[in-house]
């Protein structure tokens, strides 16, 4: 009976998706569920009663995983739409537009019908921009964006298909010309990185990239999915 006892409450605590854990896979699993709602770690705390440390550290490698996936998943082919976005802090006075002093400038690239991939940048330059786009989109992609000088060149590079809109003419659109769908990738991570009220710049690129995860298996059980991740290759 004694022997029994022991064996259950060592079962209790074995976790099959973390390696070396010191909670139970149940209480692991309710983290992840709290996680998969887009729940902070205060509230994540409270609702699992789990030492807040405790929630940051799970939340830090969930986090990390979640980057190491994004870089793989990354869109090379068919039809995407380029652009790049600032983030963090307000303008500074005299200061506009692409280069705005104090933020953080990432660039993206959204496979139309598919997902999003983004990657923080030193600057919009030409040459940053399209080392990126080389490495990332195959040849015979069709690419679609605004009119940053940034773009020119795309053509000489091997891109036969770049379609452009140009928003400082006041166009937005030009048939199947667009970039509405990264456009609107750059509103929902801002729209969800605000809820944190500044997010040190160390962790900025795994909070982007839990944004970027969250948007591309927004239609899909982000909870089971993770599940799954942690099953194939458990956390350390």
């Amino acid at each position: 009976c004694i022997r029994q006892k022991s064996v259950s409450s060592y079962m209790t605590m074995r976790n099959k998706d973390v390696r070396r854990s010191h909670i139970s896979e149940k209480k692991f699993r309710q983290l992840v569920k709290l996680f998969s709602l887009d729940l902070d770690a205060i509230q994540i705390s409270e609702l699992s009663h789990l030492n807040r440390n405790t929630v940051n550290r799970y939340l830090k490698i969930i986090r990390t995983r979640i980057a190491e996936l994004c870089e793989i998943e990354s869109p090379l082919s068919g039809e995407v739409e380029i652009d790049e976005s600032y983030f963090g802090a307000k303008r500074v006075k005299g200061k506009r537009g692409r280069g705005a002093s104090g933020k953080t400038i990432v660039f993206g690239i959204l496979k139309r019908k598919g997902k999003v991939y983004t990657e923080i940048v030193p600057d919009a330059s030409r040459k940053t921009l399209q080392d990126i786009i080389r490495g990332r989109v195959d040849m015979e992609t069709v690419i679609h964006s605004d009119g940053w000088r940034g773009y020119n060149g795309l053509v000489d590079l091997g891109y036969k298909k770049h379609f452009r809109v140009h928003h400082g003419k006041n166009e937005f659109a030009r048939g199947r010309a667009h970039i509405n769908g990264i456009e609107s990738f750059w509103g929902y991570a801002k729209t969800r990185l605000s809820k944190y009220r500044g997010i040190n710049k160390n962790a900025f690129y795994f909070h982007l990239k839990e944004s970027e995860f969250r948007f591309n298996y927004r239609h899909e059980n982000i909870y089971q999915i993770l599940l799954e991740i942690f099953r194939n290759k458990p956390l350390n």
